[in-house]
């Protein structure tokens, strides 16, 4: 049975991906690119913005096409999409199989079924803010376990998921709804996990949670976490992702310090700079507090990178809000920042009780504005590597022909990241995928370092 699989959304989406790609492969289906010639095809979906679902759901208006003329295809949805909407996805005319991010494990099976009866089938959770059974944070630990591997594309790396599930119920986050409760994963589970997949070859994990920094294990810390990890050996880089500013513990800045395998990199979403829009979002913090952790992050790691999100045009925000945002990221002085409009979700606080009442055109227009205020930024920040050397983690050719595309006859030219995340372009061997190399820094854009080998 050949199998074609998409994802849309986050990291946490991409791991999931992944271990569902692995319990296929090992059930017995091929994959193939070609969404014609597929007996099932597998939709990993994201719901933190309305452009995510659009794209599943015209994704899904080809596939109806395609069931005409062949009805026995299987079409399975699943994660955050497929949690949110239910039953009212499932009654899609294309949709045989509706599938919850805590139900994954689940999904061979449901689709062997759909294949073999011809019916629909759906498994999500009818109360999803209801604390997992511990069985059932056992057979997710399990599968976590039994499937995990190195990412697609990205040899030599992995994600591993700390914790699951979110608490901060951010007015405009419909993450609470669909993943459910923060629950923390067992430390010797993760350990253990981890410990495999560098006898498979993997040289750097990126540790998951929605908010990483609240993982917690009974009196066990992130950072407690963090010592322990380091101690396993041939995992050279140690990255987490992503923090939330609030009840910050110092202690993961000390482990950087301490631990040459913590990267020094820390992405950590403000969200805004302005404090009613922040109150607004029900953030539980003010930009004075945000920027404190960020200059205790400096005092304690002078060289760490940082990272930052924004949503521009949230209810509310005027002209006044938005160029507290600006100055936020002036003085923040991030590496790079990622930057969204918003949009409504349905089932959050701020969709129930706020108006979407910043015109889209504005709304476009202080994305690009802020952009062009970061481009700035980081375009400054990297002049300043020009003529050091870096390590860098190299992860393949690239995808795109950059600035100095490589001219030399059988040499490919590759991409990589610092343990500051920092995005290195050069030439070299594509037998390097997956190797630690040393580039001297030739030149900087505001989104790349070019160099080459030494």
């Amino acid at each position: 049975m050949k199998v074609f699989l998409r994802s849309f959304g986050c990291q946490m989406n991409k791991l999931d991906t992944n271990l569902v790609a692995n319990s296929f492969l090992q059930a017995g289906f091929e994959f193939t690119e070609e969404i014609g010639e597929a007996d099932a095809v597998l939709i990993n979906t994201c719901s933190v913005r309305n452009h995510a679902e659009e794209r599943v759901l015209s994704l899904l208006g080809h596939l109806k096409h395609i069931k005409k003329t062949r009805p026995q295809i299987v079409v399975a949805v699943f994660g955050c999409m497929a949690q949110r909407l239910k039953e009212d996805l499932l009654s899609h005319e294309a949709v045989n199989i509706v599938c919850g991010p805590l139900q994954i494990p689940e999904l061979v099976s449901l689709v062997s079924k759909a294949i073999e009866k011809n019916t629909k089938l759906t498994a999500v959770s009818n109360d999803i803010r209801h604390k997992s059974l511990p069985e059932d944070s056992d057979r997710l630990d399990d599968f976590e376990y039994s499937y995990d591997s190195a990412e697609d594309n990205l040899p030599a790396q992995a994600y591993v998921r700390v914790m699951r599930g979110c608490d901060k119920f951010c007015s405009y986050c419909v993450v609470p709804y669909v993943r459910g409760p923060e629950a923390s994963r067992e430390p010797a589970k993760i350990i253990a996990q981890i410990k495999k997949l560098a006898d498979s070859g993997i040289k750097q994990v990126t540790l998951l949670g929605q908010t990483v920094n609240s993982y917690r294990y009974d009196n066990f810390t992130f950072a407690d976490l963090l010592y322990e990890v380091s101690k396993i050996n041939s995992i050279e880089w140690i990255k987490f992702v992503t923090c939330y500013p609030k009840n910050f513990d110092e202690r993961i800045f000390k482990a950087m310090v301490d631990l040459p395998t913590v990267c020094r990199y820390l992405h950590i979403p403000a969200q805004s700079g302005s404090d009613k829009i922040l109150k607004a979002m029900n953030r539980g913090y003010t930009c004075s507090q945000y920027l404190e952790i960020i200059d205790k992050a400096r005092e304690i790691v002078p060289d760490i990178a940082v990272a930052g999100d924004f949503i521009v045009g949230f209810p509310g925000e005027t002209d006044e809000d938005f160029q507290k945002t600006i100055e936020l990221v002036e003085k923040a002085q991030y590496k790079n920042c990622y930057i969204f409009k918003y949009s409504p979700r349905p089932g959050t606080r701020a969709d129930d009780k706020l108006a979407d009442d910043v015109p889209m055109e504005v709304k476009k227009q202080r994305n690009i504005e802020l952009l062009a205020v970061q481009e700035k930024i980081s375009a400054e920040l990297n002049k300043s590597f020009i003529g050091k050397t870096v390590k860098v983690l190299v992860e393949g050719a690239s995808k795109k022909a950059h600035l100095d595309k490589a001219d030399k006859e059988n040499v490919s030219q590759l991409i990589g990241r610092t343990a500051g995340d920092y995005i290195v372009v050069f030439d070299g061997s594509e037998n390097l995928a997956g190797q630690f190399v040393n580039v001297n820094i030739t030149k900087a854009s505001a989104l790349t370092l070019f160099g080459q080998i030494n």
